[in-house]
């Protein structure tokens, strides 16, 4: 299938592109001058939040496809994509947590930034408990959507905290505009790096759901 054949050439795509990642973030990007070594998490943190990003976003237009064609396929679209998100922004917090303990001294601060980002992942936490928690599949869909469209609301939330309230999170004009040009082309290949992952979890993740549904329905057959 034209699905497997994309899934396999990703999967060897990214056993180049990741060990060179890490080759590139810790032995070709120079040390940042004021905060040292611990900066190189950035490329980490920050392809992680575009990966979150990403798979955010499919949630919520999945979830707006869904409620206006009421196919069940796109709740699986959402489902996957709000896995994939909820990895990455664990993540992020955890990434964002390394490099706040040597440059803040804490491991957590209530941050704007930090709040929005967790508020983030608290409503996506609630988003597969709910699922969870009912088994009519086309009412756990539409209240999944809800909650999807809903918690897509945050976004602009933590794109802005710092420029909207006194944040002292580094912006993200500043993570990409102040960078040394070896670091921006680090920067970049470690983002493309992650879009690409992100895909590639996504289509993996997505064909396995589809068999876990036809086996889920033979299993039922059988039982019938």
């Amino acid at each position: 299938m034209k699905t497997d054949r994309t899934i396999t050439i990703l999967f060897f795509l990214l056993l180049v592109l990741i060990p060179l990642d890490f080759f590139l973030i810790f032995r070709v990007a120079p040390t940042e001058k004021v905060m040292g070594d611990v900066q190189r998490i950035f490329y980490l943190h920050v392809s992680l939040a575009l990966g979150a990003l990403l798979a955010f976003t499919g949630v919520f237009v999945s979830s707006i496809i869904f409620l206006w064609k009421k196919k069940i396929v796109w709740d699986s679209v959402a489902s996957t994509c709000a896995g994939i998100g909820l990895l990455f922004s664990t993540l992020v917090l955890i990434t964002g947590s390394m490099w706040a303990r040597p440059i803040w001294n804490v491991w957590w601060t209530w941050d704007p930034r930090l709040l929005t980002v967790l508020i983030l992942w608290f409503i996506y936490i609630g988003y597969f408990l709910l699922r969870g928690g009912i088994a009519d599949k086309f009412k756990k869909a539409q209240y999944s959507a809800v909650i999807g469209i809903i918690g897509y609301v945050d976004i602009p939330l933590v794109r802005y905290a710092t420029k909207w309230w006194n944040s002292i999170h580094p912006l993200l004009s500043q993570e990409g505009g102040g960078l040394d040009p070896v670091m921006k082309k680090v920067m970049l290949f470690s983002l493309a790096t992650f879009a690409v992952l992100t895909i590639f979890l996504f289509l993996f993740r997505f064909r396995l759901a589809g068999i876990e549904e036809r086996l889920e329905i033979l299993k039922k057959k059988m039982e019938d």
